[in-house]
């Protein structure tokens, strides 16, 4: 049976993920949650709480084996399986994306890249095929994409993710300033970059 966890939790798995593949490069094959709340900025009884949800990692007085925790987090984070993902829009944070491309997680990449430019398609930017928006779902069901990442105006937003769930897809990356409307078994990860920096002044004016 599938282990459910909460969102906030399932955030931070990626980053103890990266974290413990530091360690082991460091040839460290031991660490206490005191440690890596040191390291990571959650505090200890978050991360003993997060690890509880599946089941005994680690053991009183040792802590967590390294090797261990590694292994168990690259089988729930599938990172033994490649997830070919799709940009749809290629303006300047659609290429800043493709140029990024998800180097550090090798388990994740764009593999298609849609736009209504006719100077882009046809072409290939960042070794990234750029279709036309005719070849979505057809493109979509040939690469068993299930994740798209939307980089479009806002006023076609909800148009678009509209046709990409009628091509079958599940999560939705939306770096537009809109919020999507979607039904239940669909994800929407919204991010708002202006917004996070607006939250990160107001931090730093009012430490």
């Amino acid at each position: 049976m599938e282990t459910k966890i909460p969102e906030a939790t399932a955030k931070r798995l990626p980053l103890y993920y990266r974290y413990l593949n530091n360690l082991l490069y460091a040839n460290k094959l031991r660490v206490s949650s005191a440690e890596l709340a040191e390291s990571i900025q959650v505090d200890a009884a978050t991360i003993r709480r997060d690890f509880s949800y599946f089941g005994p990692l680690g053991k009183r007085g040792y802590g967590y084996d390294v090797h261990k925790l590694i292994d168990f987090f690259k089988k729930i984070l599938d990172q033994d399986t490649l997830t070919n993902v799709a940009l749809i829009g290629v303006g300047n944070l659609g290429h800043a994306l493709l140029n990024f491309n998800f180097h550090k997680n090798s388990n994740v990449r764009i593999s298609a890249a849609f736009d209504i430019d006719p100077q882009l398609i046809g072409s290939v930017q960042s070794n990234v095929p750029v279709y036309g928006m005719d070849q979505l779902q057809e493109q979509l069901k040939d690469q068993r994409i299930e994740i798209a990442i939307i980089t479009i105006p806002a006023t076609i937003a909800q148009k678009v993710v509209d046709k990409l769930m009628q091509a079958g897809i599940k999560g939705i990356m939306n770096f537009t300033t809109v919020r999507i409307s979607v039904p239940d078994g669909i994800r929407i990860q919204n991010i708002d970059l202006t917004n996070e920096l607006q939250t990160l002044i107001y931090a730093i004016n009012h430490d």
